[in-house]
């Protein structure tokens, strides 16, 4: 799969999950090098303890590369819930589920071994 439909369907999966909790508001920020990227998504959605956690579990299952364009091709299909998020999970590399003063930090990253996550945050207020 080409990088520009593979970064498509990630941003449909994950902006879809975002916008089944009804937020008022939702900003998707993308940087992108050459060895990988860092999708970062703030929402307005206020979530429990635990759901952040089943979030951050989801998001961080292990990763199927070989399974990245099958599932790719499911996006905007009637997943819902965990089950966007795992599809999510196998294609990144981490990702990282914040509450924030005013909502839901979601971080994700994907890249080789070279892309260093660590020089693309967003820091937290």
């Amino acid at each position: 799969m080409k990088t520009k439909e593979y970064l498509l369907h990630l941003l449909a999966e994950i902006s879809n999950y975002v916008l089944e909790g009804k937020p008022s508001r939702m900003v998707i920020s993308l940087h992108q090098e050459p060895d990988g990227l860092h999708l970062c998504v703030l929402d307005s959605t206020v979530r429990k303890e635990e759901e952040l956690k089943a979030m951050s579990a989801a998001l961080n299952t292990t990763v199927r590369p070989e399974l990245a364009d099958y599932y790719g091709s499911m996006a905007g299909s009637d997943l819902v819930g965990s089950a966007r998020l795992n599809l999510i999970g196998w294609q990144v590399k981490h990702a990282d589920v914040t509450r924030t003063d005013s909502g839901t930090k979601i971080d994700l990253w994907l890249g080789s071994e070279r892309f260093d996550s660590s020089r693309f945050n967003i820091p937290q207020k």
